[in-house]
């Protein structure tokens, strides 16, 4: 009688096998990010981007890396966390893209089991693909851009990034986006979807790290992450807005302050933050005809703004007479 293997003997030593293998190629705190990405440069402002979406946890956490007047990177597949960082030195120390992933992967045992790309601060563009990448996998590098995917549902993936980013109009953030959503379009991870981020620098720094971000924001968990995406890119640029607004007040610029919380607020016109810092800028101009009727609504809807606006005349945020804060406050 031929001699018989239980189904969980068999499993176990398949699960050996697979984790001799991984053990080869990547650190035991490395985890899995098989997704689609790009690196891309905006020629106009200098600025530099990854953006990235896969069917697992965080992946932001993992894949994008980048700094203000250096460059961005892109690692992936079975990671090499080390890429990331390693990857920017190597660009502060005046090696191009192409230079920096060739001396990434020339020490790295792993690397046919990885996927990288790195774009330097000139807009120079270079990707890998290892051939033990999950397939179809694939990387296309363009003017100012590279675009790698791996374990997708179909070979079209990344063509179909390439094409999107090139022919996307508006800012470096938005055509990036389109080129994930080209990539979900034609298929996208085989295994579904999980999480997505974006990152976007300054082509040159300012030394104010809090400034050189321009975007930031990443979906860790979501049945669809690219829509929510789109969503928090939509609220980042409307707080863009706010933002420009305050630094309007602090210069006693109430025109240009007016300018930018009227933009916000028309991009979130039920978003009471929006609306209650659009009214006291009314206020401090004097228009209490248009301001009045706003704070009416806001106050309607949640009392803890009537509370807070007393609050914001001692140090100089709400410049009006205690007769127009009753009216402001009984309205």
């Amino acid at each position: 009688m031929k001699p018989t293997i239980s189904f969980q003997l068999f499993a176990i030593i398949i699960l050996l096998s697979f984790s001799s293998l991984t053990a080869q190629v990547y650190k035991s705190d490395s985890p899995f990010a098989h997704t689609y990405s790009i690196v891309a440069y905006d020629e106009q402002t200098g600025d530099m981007g990854v953006a990235v979406q896969s069917h697992w946890f965080s992946v932001g956490t993992m894949v994008t890396w980048g700094e203000a007047g250096v460059g961005v990177v892109a690692t992936q597949s079975f990671v090499n966390p080390a890429f990331g960082p390693e990857g920017l030195n190597l660009l502060k120390a005046g090696k191009s893209a192409g230079d920096a992933v060739a001396a990434l992967l020339l020490s790295d045992k792993g690397r046919e089991f990885r996927q990288l790309a790195i774009l330097d601060a000139k807009g120079n563009a270079a990707s890998f693909t290892g051939e033990k990448c999950i397939q179809p996998a694939g990387n296309i590098v363009g003017k100012n851009f590279s675009v790698q995917a791996n374990l997708m549902a179909n070979d079209k993936i990344w063509p179909a990034m390439a094409e999107a980013f090139q022919k996307a109009k508006g800012s470096l953030a938005e055509r990036m986006l389109a080129s994930l959503e080209a990539a979900e379009k034609a298929g996208g991870d085989i295994r579904g979807k999980q999480s997505a981020a974006m990152l976007v620098v300054r082509g040159k720094a300012t030394g104010k790290v809090w400034e050189d971000r321009l975007v930031d924001i990443r979906v860790d968990d979501s049945p669809a992450p690219l829509p929510e995406l789109r969503r928090l890119l939509k609220i980042h640029r409307a707080y863009d807005h706010m933002n420009n607004g305050d630094l309007a007040v602090e210069k006693n610029d109430m025109d240009s302050a007016m300018k930018e919380y009227s933009a916000a607020m028309k991009m979130f016109p039920n978003n009471l933050e929006m609306k209650f810092w659009t009214a006291v800028a009314l206020a401090n101009k004097g228009r209490m005809k248009e301001a009045l009727p706003m704070f009416k609504q806001i106050f309607k809807k949640d009392k803890q703004w009537k509370t807070l606006t007393p609050r914001l005349i001692p140090n100089g945020l709400l410049k009006v007479t205690e007769e127009q804060l009753k009216r402001i406050t009984e309205s």
